[in-house]
């Protein structure tokens, strides 16, 4: 999902991402960017084939989908910077946190008020798929909290580098205003540069002191990620094959959940 491939661009029928591998002789094969770059080549690429990323990347997102999606990454990321925060002196993760920078719940919550108006969160719940996701979020920050960093650096580096495409994408594609509202989840005031931003979190991430099998946890972790992202997009797959363009500004769809679980997070970029 995430970071030494770039993004590099979507052309105008929106064609699928491709991503440029960015040199850095500083890394060793042992580092845990690296370890996590190649052990989640396999998720990465049944994410980006996904019938779901290329039609996003084409533009083919009703507005009632993209604002469910951004109902389950407010719930995905409340877990995630709670216990974040629960963590934040914890030597297994502390140097990863950087809520200035990173956290994006009051974004979600803008984007919230943006769709469903002020009185926003009783028009939402969380699916079925996205409480799945919550509560391993929970279980490893208060239980494993070494596995927080795979939970972390799979969703902030995603949003840093394939959401920014994304982002143009949904305001093209949904007509959202171009002050950003609707789409502030992608923003990110407070990084200057990504680039310069993601180098840092890697090399942060490198100086953990960990041993070989915590780094290999930490891997695992984040293909378990990806799948529940994959989860979590497949609910959202499903209601949009029932959603008319008529019942898109309609009440939340019925929807029990169930279904192929193979989806993934539309937002993914390579790891590294």
């Amino acid at each position: 999902m995430l970071s030494a491939m770039e993004a590099s661009e979507v052309g105008e029928e929106g064609e699928i991402l491709r991503y440029e591998e960015t040199e850095d002789d500083n890394v060793s094969p042992t580092d845990l960017s690296e370890l996590l770059k190649e052990g989640t080549k396999e998720s990465h690429d049944r994410a980006e084939n996904t019938q779901f990323v290329k039609d996003f990347l084409k533009g083919r997102i009703k507005k009632k989908l993209f604002k469910l999606a951004t109902v389950a990454l407010y719930f995905t990321y409340s877990a995630l910077e709670e216990e974040m925060d629960r963590n934040k002196d914890n030597p297994v993760f502390a140097p990863l946190y950087f809520p200035v920078e990173l956290h994006r719940r009051e974004a979600l919550v803008k984007d919230l008020k943006y769709f469903y108006g002020e009185d926003w969160k009783e028009k939402i719940q969380c699916s079925e798929a996205t409480e799945h996701y919550v509560d391993r979020i929970h279980h490893v920050g208060q239980h494993e909290p070494e596995l927080l960093v795979a939970h972390a650096y799979t969703r902030y580096m995603g949003d840093l580098s394939g959401g920014q495409v994304l982002k143009k994408v949904a305001q093209r594609a949904l007509k959202l205003p171009s002050t950003e509202e609707g789409v502030q989840f992608y923003v990110f005031d407070n990084i200057s540069n990504a680039q310069q931003f993601k180098q840092l979190y890697r090399a942060r991430m490198n100086a953990l002191d960990l041993d070989k099998n915590t780094k290999e946890r930490i891997v695992e972790e984040a293909n378990r990620a990806f799948k529940f992202n994959m989860k979590v997009f497949d609910e959202l797959d499903e209601i949009g094959k029932s959603l008319t363009e008529e019942a898109e500004d309609g009440g939340l769809p019925v929807h029990d959940g169930k279904g192929d679980l193979r989806k993934c997070p539309y937002y993914a970029d390579k790891l590294g």
